[in-house]
């Protein structure tokens, strides 16, 4: 399957009348030279979207690539995230600041609260903060990462302002389907990390392994096609070359409503990650 041109990466439309394309590229435990290269690599491949993180430890190396890279600035969608630690009003702004000297860049297009963390009890004054930051235009569009529906609906309720992603952890194993439906009520879009399932098998799975060989793709490609079929972004990561590309040509791959339906009855409600009730990590 060969590489398709970056107009072939399908972009959603946001809350805020902004568009973020619909596949990136993220560098979640990926060390800050790591990241440097790999970020390069998707770069040079078509990637535009790029999801980093204050506690990943490697803006630098991202902004680095990203500076290195050649392409318009414009043309590249970063996110990054605010560590809990970081959480309330005036930290939070001074942390903004750090992100972006480590960045190396003048601005960013997604800032996300990494998490609720609720133990701390600091999101919404947070929310707050990044209300402050994008009237500032300081940046362009404002979200949160591992909020439940509770967690949103306090922030909105105390600001007026509704994030336009959610970024969650999301893969046919876990389908967060009543959390979806929330977002669609509130036309908060759906952003899925650990889209396949961190290594845990779902790979493995006979259904998806059914699918691709019917649809001549890989079982990772499926799980991704599935991501964009539903509506999802969805931020898969890698740092080899020939898996990174991979990636990136799921775009390709189109499912019918039956694969579709059938990987939705893969749902076994399995979270991997740490559950945003609970989780702080401050």
């Amino acid at each position: 399957m060969s590489l398709l041109p970056i107009t072939e990466v399908p972009q959603r439309r946001l809350a805020d009348a902004t568009t973020i394309p619909q596949l990136g590229f993220g560098v979640w435990q990926v060390p800050n030279d790591e990241a440097r290269t790999a970020t390069a690599e998707a770069l040079r491949l078509g990637y535009r979207l790029i999801d980093t993180a204050a506690i990943y430890g490697n803006e630098a190396g991202v902004g680095q690539a990203i500076l290195e890279s050649g392409i318009d600035r414009s043309e590249i969608y970063l996110t990054t995230k605010l560590w809990n630690s970081s959480q309330g009003y005036d930290k939070t702004l001074r942390a903004f600041d750090k992100s972006l000297g480590r960045l190396g860049l003048d601005s960013i297009d997604l800032y996300l609260i990494h998490w609720a963390a609720p133990p701390l009890d600091r999101y919404v004054d947070t929310w707050k903060a990044f209300v402050a930051l994008q009237e500032q235009g300081r940046v362009t569009s404002i979200g949160v990462s591992n909020f439940h529906q509770p967690h949103l609906e306090r922030i909105i309720d105390a600001t007026g302002v509704t994030p336009v992603i959610n970024q969650v952890e999301l893969h046919p194993y876990l389908q967060q389907n009543e959390l979806r439906a929330f977002h669609r009520e509130h036309d908060i879009t759906t952003e899925a990390w650990s889209p396949l399932g961190s290594g845990h098998g779902l790979l493995d799975d006979p259904l998806l392994a059914e699918i691709a060989t019917r649809n001549g793709a890989t079982p990772a490609q499926v799980a991704l096609a599935w991501h964009l079929a539903i509506g999802n972004v969805v931020i898969p990561k890698s740092v080899t070359p020939a898996r990174i590309a991979e990636n990136l040509t799921s775009v390709g791959v189109t499912l019918s409503e039956a694969d579709i339906a059938a990987v939705a009855g893969l749902d076994r409600g399995v979270r991997y990650g740490s559950d945003p009730d609970t989780a702080s990590f401050a």
